[in-house]
C-alpha cells in the first residue's frame, strides 16, 4: 500500500467534504452563490490554515492553489444539487463526520512529521479536523457540532491516537486508513445512536450580579 497515495486520498477527499459542508450550510440559508464559494472555501481550508500557521510550516493551499479549486468545484456542484437532498442537515452531519475522519490523519500526519512527538501528532489532527466545523457553524449562526450532545472531538481524538499508535507497527498507508475508520466510525456511532460522555453536573455558574 503506497503511504504517499493513502495521505493524498485522505487529504483530497477531506478537503472535498468539508467544502460540501460549507456549501450545504449555506444552502440552508439561501444564500447566492458567493456565500457557497465563501463557505466551502472557508470550512475546506479553515482547520489546515490554523495547522500550519502553528507548526511554522507553508500554508497547504498558498503552496498548492488546487485545494481552492477543489472547494470552489465542489460549491459549484451543492450549489446545482442540492435541492435534490431529502435532509440537507442529515447529509452535512455525515460528510463532516467523513471529514473529521479523513482531516484527522492528515493533521497528525503533519503534527508528526514537523515535530516528531505523538502528542503534538494529535494535537494537530484533531485542530485540523474540527476548527473548519466551527468556523462554519459560527459563521452560520448555527448551533456548533462542539454543543451537541452526541461525541466530536473524542471521536478526532480516537482516530488520531489509533494513526499514531499504529505508524511504528504497520504500513503507514495501513495506519493512514486505520485512523480514518476509527475517527469516522466513532463519530458515525455518536450520529446514529447518540454516543456521549458525561455531563458535567454540578451546580451552573453564577451570574455575574449575583457573585457578592
Amino acid at each position: 500500500m503506497d503511504a504517499l497515495t493513502a495521505f493524498q486520498i485522505l487529504d483530497y477527499c477531506g478537503i472535498a467534504v468539508f467544502a460540501a459542508t460549507g456549501a450545504l450550510a449555506a444552502s440552508r440559508k439561501q444564500l447566492d452563490i458567493v456565500g457557497f464559494l465563501f463557505f466551502a472555501v472557508i470550512t475546506g481550508i479553515g482547520g489546515g490554515t490554523f495547522r500550519d500557521m502553528l507548526l511554522d510550516i507553508p500554508v497547504f493551499w498558498v503552496v498548492q492553489p488546487v485545494y481552492v479549486l477543489v472547494c470552489i468545484g465542489i460549491a459549484l456542484l451543492v450549489y446545482v444539487f442540492a435541492h435534490l437532498l431529502e435532509s440537507r442537515y442529515k447529509a452535512l452531519l455525515w460528510l463532516d463526520a467523513l471529514g473529521l475522519g479523513a482531516y484527522t490523519v492528515v493533521g497528525a500526519s503533519k503534527g508528526l512529521i514537523a515535530s516528531g512527538e505523538p502528542s503534538i501528532a494529535i494535537v494537530t489532527g484533531v485542530l485540523t479536523a474540527v476548527l473548519g466545523g466551527i468556523i462554519r457553524d459560527m459563521i452560520a449562526g448555527e448551533e456548533s457540532v462542539l454543543m451537541r450532545d452526541e461525541v466530536y472531538v473524542t471521536a478526532s481524538v480516537a482516530g488520531a491516537l489509533a494513526f499514531v499508535l499504529g505508524q511504528p507497527l504497520l504500513p503507514a498507508g495501513m495506519a493512514a486508513y486505520i485512523g480514518f475508520a476509527v475517527g469516522f466510525l466513532v463519530r458515525a456511532g455518536a450520529i446514529r445512536y447518540g454516543w456521549s460522555l458525561p455531563r458535567y453536573k454540578s451546580r451552573p455558574g453564577r451570574k455575574p450580579e449575583d457573585i457578592p
